[in-house]
């Protein structure tokens, strides 16, 4: 019997990874900053599912988390913020509000797990990223710096840890519309694209509605389930067709 914590269960990546662990026989501890007892986190026996608070930017919320949880055998460290902005017009604040998620987040909540890994000689963590940080894409610069940050901070980790049998992977989702990226970035966004930059936003925008190949929800679960399960030196598992594409530089 093997846990897995996943953070950011409230909806898309995260909700879909959590039924996905639950249907393979796991237990598995959906976080969230809000518990909700609405969610439809998949079929499998209530004692092996268990929904925690959990807010990756407050150390408090880290600690408090942790205790509640136990032992874990997997972290997915999916949680995470978007952003469409104008680099020009986007405020330090809200660059350091969206780094505080994605990548000190990330790094807390993983600092926090290893010596647990370390003492067992065991353990995998699972870094959610974007295919955003395997090709240029536009307006959406603060955003991509973010998860390139733990694109290296993954790698490195991999290599530090490897000897203490902990395993560390990447997954990068591709392009996924059913997430609503842009709704999910809230009150952060607004006015972020001035009038000067209106014309190549709206243009921007209307090609990703033409896309034809993206990535499901689904996509990334299987990838997740997949790299949690890997034993090879691979580090990287894009999750959806596009995201594969970009990987293999076909796009």
């Amino acid at each position: 019997m093997k846990t897995v914590l996943i953070t950011g269960c409230s909806s898309g990546y995260g909700l879909e990874t959590a039924r996905r662990f639950r249907a393979e026989g796991w237990t598995v501890l959906a976080t969230m900053r809000t518990p909700r007892s609405d969610l439809d986190l998949g079929d499998g026996p209530a004692d092996r599912l268990r929904v925690l608070a959990l807010d990756v930017t407050k150390p408090a919320s880290i600690e408090a988390c942790l205790a509640e949880a136990g032992p874990i055998d997997v972290l997915v460290n999916n949680a995470g913020v978007g952003l469409l902005s104008a680099f020009e017009a986007t405020p330090m604040a809200t660059v350091r509000d969206v780094f505080e998620t994605n990548t000190f987040g990330v790094m807390a909540l993983t600092q926090a797990v290893l010596p647990s890994f370390r003492a067992r000689g065991s353990g995998v963590v699972v870094n959610v990223t974007s295919s955003a940080t395997l090709a240029p894409m536009p307006l959406v610069a603060v955003y991509t710096a973010s998860k390139t940050a733990i694109e290296g901070f993954t790698g490195s980790l991999a290599f530090e840890l490897a000897a203490f049998g902990i395993r560390v992977k990447l997954v990068e989702p591709g392009y996924c519309p059913s997430t609503r990226f842009a709704e999910n970035g809230g009150p952060r966004m607004a006015g972020l694209i001035p009038e000067a930059y209106a014309p190549f936003a709206e243009q921007t925008f209307a090609g990703y509605g033409q896309v034809s190949t993206v990535t499901r929800e689904v996509d990334v679960a299987d990838a997740v389930w997949r790299a949690a399960q890997d034993t090879s030196e691979q580090l990287r598992f894009p999750a959806g067709a596009d995201a594969v594409a970009l990987a293999a530089g076909t796009v």
